[in-house]
């Protein structure tokens, strides 16, 4: 049988709870998600690196629980009392440090949610002491919430991930292929992230399938994130 080819379609990331696997570094932050009833003080913050399944596991507990999802970006201060009506995701934290204006629109979201008895779950790469605030209270009361770390991926989990991240692409690959990327990729989860991307990509600049030969052009060309 002919391997298939890629076509130009919408990439449609899946994000339920079947599609997250599970490996021992990502086990605990998956084991939070799943007891989230019994989070201290009715918060959770999920760190760690770009493509880690930060916002798997968000989407995972929304679709559970019902809850709100916003960018830190994104809020204002005027949106507060209505999120807070709702368990609450905010993500990518870090990215608002030193604009008082959200940091202040955080820290009042951050206790009506919980005066209103739902709960909150953030995120950001480094640990919360790296997030870089400037607002006092906001901080102090960051630090006091339990944190989980979403680790490094291993062998089966990069693996897992590249045959997702295909997957969602409408690209079926070969054992043999994802073996061969192992051995050559940046081994992080943005490396693997990238380099569906651009395989997908030259997939369909060249209309021809992914084999080992277009993944090692590629490779050739692939320059790890910083």
């Amino acid at each position: 049988m002919a391997e298939q080819l890629g076509f130009d379609l919408p990439s449609r990331t899946a994000l339920d709870r079947d599609a997250f696997f599970v490996a021992p570094s990502n086990a605990v932050a998956l084991a939070m998600i799943d007891t989230w009833p019994a989070w201290a003080g009715g918060k959770l913050v999920l760190c760690g690196p770009k493509g880690a399944g930060k916002t798997h596991l968000a989407h995972v507990w929304a679709r559970v629980t019902g809850a709100q999802i916003i960018a830190a970006s994104d809020l204002v201060k005027a949106e507060v009392p209505r999120l807070a009506r709702h368990h609450v995701v905010v993500e990518d934290l870090p990215e608002i440090a030193g604009d008082s204006e959200t940091e202040t629109a955080v820290f009042h979201l951050h206790n009506l949610t919980l005066a209103e008895g739902k709960s909150l779950l953030m995120t950001g790469r480094p640990p919360v002491t790296g997030w870089g605030l400037h607002l006092p209270d906001l901080m102090s009361r960051l630090q006091g919430t339990t944190s989980c770390a979403v680790e490094a991926p291993d062998d089966a989990l990069l693996s897992a991930l590249l045959v997702k991240l295909m997957a969602d692409r409408q690209l079926v690959p070969k054992p043999a292929l994802i073996s061969y990327l192992l051995k050559r990729m940046d081994r992080s989860y943005a490396g693997a992230i990238e380099l569906v991307a651009r395989l997908d990509a030259a997939s369909l600049a060249r209309q021809k399938p992914i084999t080992t030969a277009l993944a090692a052009r590629v490779l050739d060309n692939t320059t790890p994130d910083a």
